[in-house]
């Protein structure tokens, strides 16, 4: 290897935070990353003790992002750091990505990439005219199973896409929407924090995202409803869509929090005019493959009948799993191929516009629901 290593920051994800610690064994995976600094906590010396405890220089942990930029910029180019990653709450997503942008860092950021779809096609007209690598943090677009299924469907091997179901349950709001005393101990449930949505914004648009990641469709109009259980609730922890495509084929997105028990059930089924393609994320190295008129066939990673992508995005030979974290790793090393200007494979990471259509859908939705159950465009 003759490339030197990312010099790579991160501004959130300290010890408390849930994907802090996804991001940073992701980052350093492919080892062609290097935590140098970042903001790691909202009180400095919490970031300088965190900093600390990951034997980093603390004087590159930083009490804010102004700072982390204002110090940073003036290091030589081979030791400032050029990619930072933002994994704070939803409300900072924007303003950070911005300044890192205008900046000129390269930018990992968590979604929603902005809380309004305005905002994020400013964004993206920035990250467009700067030339900055911009990668949005659909996690689930990493696994080697779903790129399998990417490449498959842009194959034509299971025929025109006829019909498209996802859905996303998950149950741990459950216990806190019938305890109101406990809302605020979630930020998601918080507008001022969340932004305009919670369960639609968190995990409905990853389930939009993987339909649209793997069919290489488009989304044009939707159809939906929501629920916010309890009337005091400002925002919803359930909620449904019918899907339109541009090419008229139709579709399902459900998605929920308060689906009691539920972990992460995420699933996707493509169905064409002669085969079908079904993944689930509870299962990930598992990708489902029915044939019109055959037995059904159970494909998995590192084998040979895999095509490029997903073979790219495996480690371990089969019977090995790899997981979440691992998904991660491979978006971050699609990202670092091209922060260094390697050429990159179509879907190695999802880009800014994925961050647009993300926020479109969500208002979409959210304009759908409360306008009276309505088709409406994205």
């Amino acid at each position: 290897m003759t490339h030197k290593r990312i010099r790579w920051g991160l501004v959130g994800g300290g010890p408390d935070s849930l994907i802090g610690i996804v991001h940073r064994i992701a980052a350093l995976m492919g080892e062609d990353c290097q935590l140098v600094g970042g903001v790691f906590n909202a009180q400095h010396a919490l970031g300088e003790e965190f900093a600390a405890h990951l034997e980093l220089d603390t004087s590159r942990a930083y009490p804010d992002l102004d700072a982390l930029i204002r110090s940073e910029i003036k290091r030589p180019l081979g030791e400032r750091m050029s990619l930072v990653t933002v994994a704070t709450p939803n409300y900072l997503h924007y303003e950070m990505a911005l300044k890192l942008v205008r900046a000129g860092f390269h930018v990992v950021c968590e979604k929603p990439v902005t809380t309004t779809a305005a905002q994020a096609a400013e964004l993206a007209t920035l990250v467009r005219q700067s030339g900055t690598v911009f990668a949005v943090a659909h996690t689930y677009t990493g696994y080697p199973m779903v790129r399998q299924m990417r490449s498959m469907i842009a194959r034509d091997a299971i025929g025109a896409v006829q019909k498209v179901q996802a859905q996303y349950l998950q149950g741990w709001i459950n216990p806190v929407i019938h305890n109101p005393g406990q809302w605020a101990s979630v930020w998601r449930l918080n507008p001022a924090l969340g932004g305009q949505s919670c369960c639609i914004g968190d995990i409905g648009v990853h389930a939009f995202n993987l339909i649209e990641y793997t069919t290489g469709l488009t989304v044009a109009q939707v159809l939906a409803d929501i629920d916010t259980l309890n009337p005091a609730n400002p925002l919803d922890v359930d909620g449904s869509a019918l899907l339109r495509f541009t090419n008229g084929v139709k579709g399902v997105l459900v998605s929920s929090q308060i689906a009691t028990a539920e972990e992460n059930n995420l699933q996707i089924s493509v169905y064409g005019r002669s085969g079908a393609l079904k993944w689930a994320q509870e299962q990930p190295n598992r990708l489902e493959y029915l044939r019109e008129g055959e037995p059904a066939a159970i494909m998995t990673p590192g084998h040979p009948y895999n095509g490029p992508e997903a073979r790219a995005a495996t480690k371990l030979p089969p019977g090995h799993p790899e997981g979440f974290i691992d998904a991660m790793g491979n978006i971050y090393r699609g990202v670092i191929r091209a922060v260094r200007g390697e050429a990159a494979e179509a879907g190695d990471f999802p880009g800014i516009e994925a961050g647009v259509r993300g926020m479109r859908f969500v208002e979409a939705v959210l304009q759908s629901a409360r306008g009276g159950n309505q088709w409406t465009n994205i």
